[in-house]
């Protein structure tokens, strides 16, 4: 029996795309092989690399002076890279970060390893229920950075902040291609793979070519982009069979009409919870409502005692697996359930949970 996953990364893929990577494990694309033994440099996988950076190209309107890079080490390496190539040096030079969960602070505290960091804004204050407001860059600032969706809190960026010239940078990981996004507005987005795209394995960078080019020379070949850039990902072999998947996954997501399409399903299966969470009397959404995400969605036992709650949120959690809703326990840091809905999780999966909650809040 296949399960509901609501698994926050990695995540479920679309049935679709695992149907067709089985029937091509062994023989893929007429090649004979499998995408997992072909050479990085082949006539065979050049074209799976080329069709899925058109296919980004294509979905999210990704100008012609942005490079597309496909890259290891996951979304927590461009912490590192980002700093590195756009602000270090002797003496550092500042960059701008706002506060706003678990990953975005792990962004901020890593960068200041190669920058002159300042917080400019913080949710904190409020357990990260919501977005703060979000000051002007200094003119002289190397970017500006934010977590545009905050997997582990469930919130996002409902407009995005004015950074003037100074370049606008962006963790993605757990919201690109769920709603249309205005590419032109950054000068790099970076995703992990594992929650809107493929397999775990494959980091994406979406990087404006000025800024390319500009890391010291003491930097470590690997963790330049212009390595990258200059050699079409290929500098040393890329996570081949995750790109792989990610092209299926982009082929799907063009099938069903794209970015607009998907985002349209992705706003009725989040109103749907979130309309159940606010009549519920057994579950309610932490989150401030202006700032909820479509994607990643928490929410709570209400009960008084707390003892209770924990032993209830952890019943649930279980007795909810045996239904074939899997992966709903919050992050360890925040406790409480999560259920991430992202673009591969059906509306029939949502309704299936709601069904689920209804009934566990009767009995208790």
């Amino acid at each position: 029996m296949r399960v509901y996953n609501f698994s926050p990364g990695p995540s479920a893929l679309p049935l679709p795309v695992l149907e067709r990577a089985a029937a091509e494990m062994t023989d893929t694309n007429g090649t004979g092989q499998s995408v997992m033994e072909m050479s990085h440099r082949s006539r065979d996988f050049k074209p799976i690399i080329e069709k899925t950076e058109a296919l980004f190209r294509e979905l999210m309107g990704i100008p012609a002076h942005y490079k597309v890079l496909f890259l290891q080490g996951g979304a927590s390496l461009q912490f590192s890279m980002i700093p590195l190539n756009l602000a270090a040096g002797m003496p550092k030079k500042q960059a701008s970060y706002i506060d706003t969960g678990i990953w975005a602070k792990k962004a901020a505290d890593e960068g200041a390893k190669y920058a002159d960091v300042v917080v400019r804004a913080s949710s904190k204050d409020r357990d990260y229920t919501y977005i703060p407001a979000a000051p002007a860059p200094n003119p002289l600032d190397a970017y500006y950075h934010i977590t545009l969706n905050n997997t582990i809190v469930g919130t996002k960026w409902a407009a995005l902040p004015d950074t003037g010239s100074v370049p606008l940078v962006a963790d993605v990981s757990s919201c690109i291609l769920s709603e249309p996004l205005d590419v032109s507005r950054f000068g790099i987005l970076y995703a992990g793979a594992q929650k809107n795209l493929g397999p775990a394995g494959t980091t994406v960078v979406i990087i404006r070519e000025d800024l390319i080019g500009k890391a010291p020379s003491w930097t470590p070949m690997l963790l330049r982009y212009d390595t990258h850039a200059g050699e079409g990902s290929m500098y040393n072999t890329p996570p081949c069979y995750g790109i792989y998947i990610i092209g299926l996954v982009l082929e799907w997501l063009k099938g069903l009409g794209g970015v607009s399409a998907i985002a349209t399903l992705n706003q009725e299966k989040a109103d749907l919870f979130y309309a159940y969470l606010e009549s519920s009397k057994g579950f309610r959404s932490p989150v401030e409502k202006p700032f909820r995400s479509l994607m990643n969605i928490p929410f709570v036992r209400v009960e008084a005692d707390p003892d209770r709650r924990a032993d209830l949120e952890s019943r649930f959690v279980k007795e909810a697996a045996t239904q074939g809703l899997v992966n709903l326990a919050g992050h360890r840091l925040v406790g409480g359930m999560r259920a991430s809905i992202y673009n591969a999780m059906p509306r029939e999966g949502v309704e299936a949970l709601i069904k689920f909650m209804e009934q566990f809040e009767r009995k208790c």
